[in-house]
């Protein structure tokens, strides 16, 4: 990556993602949906290996955490237990004079930041989306669209015990759209209204929830570097009192170091057994679990790490732009753009160029290709990219990502051998057709 974050312009890293295919401005051709984004072939590809990485580690790597998928709406009085009907607001000024709208918390003057004018008072603003189940827009047909997957867990705890039959420690992860009202949004594809959130509710034993979320706070830490996030980039920050939500015995924020500061990319919360009484007391089912040692019904404790998947997939493409100054073949100077992706959650894992367009080269290149995209060896999308000169092609790659190419030359037809070109270091090495697919896999997984 580029030696400071604080040196990346968020306009040029949305040029490139608009221009390469990673994400659009939702509904652009009606003048656009404000802080709304459509994730375009090669930021679905990028956003489905953020997805995928994330639940392999919390899930398939462990025998402790099984998955749900749960609806969007849901019971009115399940958000009604949670307190999210109640609490579930912000602080709302607006400007006198421009008629802007802020989150009080999020200005530091006591006038407009836009024009200077004078600000009203405060007034509490709700951030559920609702609307109408059934045929009749009335007061008893109102239903939310959820701010969080994690209710959806809570209120299916006895179905996932009973057919499970899991002991605790346990976790349920899940991985689902949320929204949100936001009073303002902001910084691309940080702050907007929908997105996506990838969240595991942990329960724990009362008592032994300490612990176990300082551990849920290392391996949370641990899945960001594994996929290829900056050490440096990244801190811990426990909330302060003033700032914990209604639910919450202690919650610590794991950070990353953007261009315009420290920001939040995930929250790791420790619920206590708020939500699972809240859901009894309103519901009058059981939702206990029977802890054999002791002979009694427990109340689980909740240890809950939560992101964004948006989130996510904007550190990454910050933590990975990178500018280099190369020289060319004329001896001139030029700024080489890449994204220095991990191979594990780069959209393309291999490009496969022909030399040229020429009619010897191409069915062999197309051959190489076909044998690249269906090898189980690859485990990832490969591209097939003929246009333009090898080195704009290169340079193409470099943008998007793509950890290596293959460049099928004119030698190729003598001694079935190709090149493989890295891209990070530009280093440059000859193999055979025939082991190819297997020194792509261990260069994929050597980087």
């Amino acid at each position: 990556m580029s030696d400071s974050t604080s040196a990346i312009d968020i306009e040029k890293l949305t040029s490139l993602c608009k221009r390469r295919g990673f994400i659009f401005q939702s509904s652009e051709i009606y003048g656009g949906l404000a802080s709304t984004w459509d994730y375009g072939p090669l930021g679905a590809e990028l956003k489905r290996n953020v997805k995928d990485s994330w639940w392999k580690a919390m899930v398939w790597e462990r025998d402790d955490v099984v998955g749900l998928d749960a609806a969007i709406l849901m019971h009115p009085d399940a958000w009604r237990a949670s307190g999210h009907l109640e609490n579930f607001t912000d602080p709302l000024v607006e400007c006198l004079q421009c008629n802007k709208r802020f989150r009080e918390d999020h200005i530091d003057s006591v006038t407009c930041p836009e024009c200077g004018g004078e600000l009203s008072d405060p007034r509490l603003f709700h951030m559920m989306f609702k609307t109408h189940m059934g045929p009749v827009e009335e007061e008893a047909a109102i239903v939310y669209f959820r701010p969080e997957t994690a209710q959806g867990i809570f209120v299916n705890f006895s179905n996932i015990l009973t057919s499970t039959r899991k002991k605790l420690p346990f976790g349920v992860a899940q991985i689902g759209k949320s929204f949100r009202n936001e009073i303002t949004t902001g910084n691309f594809i940080f702050r907007t209204r929908e997105f996506e959130m990838m969240e595991i509710e942990y329960f724990v034993m009362p008592g032994e929830d300490e612990p176990v979320h300082e551990q849920w706070m290392q391996d949370c830490m641990n899945w960001y570097t594994d996929i290829g996030v900056t050490p440096e980039n990244l801190r811990l920050r426990k909330h302060e009192d003033e700032e914990l939500s209604h639910y919450a015995k202690a919650t610590y924020d794991i950070e990353y170091k953007f261009p315009w500061g420290w920001g939040e990319i995930q929250g790791i919360a420790n619920r206590t057994d708020f939500d699972l009484k809240a859901h009894m007391t309103m519901s009058g089912e059981k939702l206990t679990y029977f802890d054999e040692a002791s002979g009694q019904h427990v109340i689980p404790y909740v240890i809950e790490p939560s992101l964004g998947v948006d989130r996510a997939v904007m550190t990454l493409l910050v933590d990975a732009y990178t500018e280099e100054e190369t020289t060319a073949a004329s001896g001139k100077t030029e700024t080489r753009v890449l994204l220095k992706l991990d191979p594990s959650i780069a959209p393309i894992k291999v490009a496969v160029l022909p030399l040229s367009r020429n009619e010897k080269l191409v069915p062999l290149a197309k051959s190489v290709y076909d044998n690249i995209r269906k090898s189980r060896l690859i485990g990832g999308n490969v591209q097939f990219d003929d246009a333009q000169s090898i080195g704009r092609r290169y340079r193409r790659q470099d943008e998007i990502g793509t950890p290596l190419c293959v460049t099928v030359d004119f030698d190729s037809l003598d001694d079935d051998c190709v090149t493989i070109r890295e891209r990070d270091s530009m280093n440059q090495k000859r193999v055979s057709i025939a082991n190819l697919a297997g020194e792509i896999s261990s260069l994929l997984i050597g980087n």
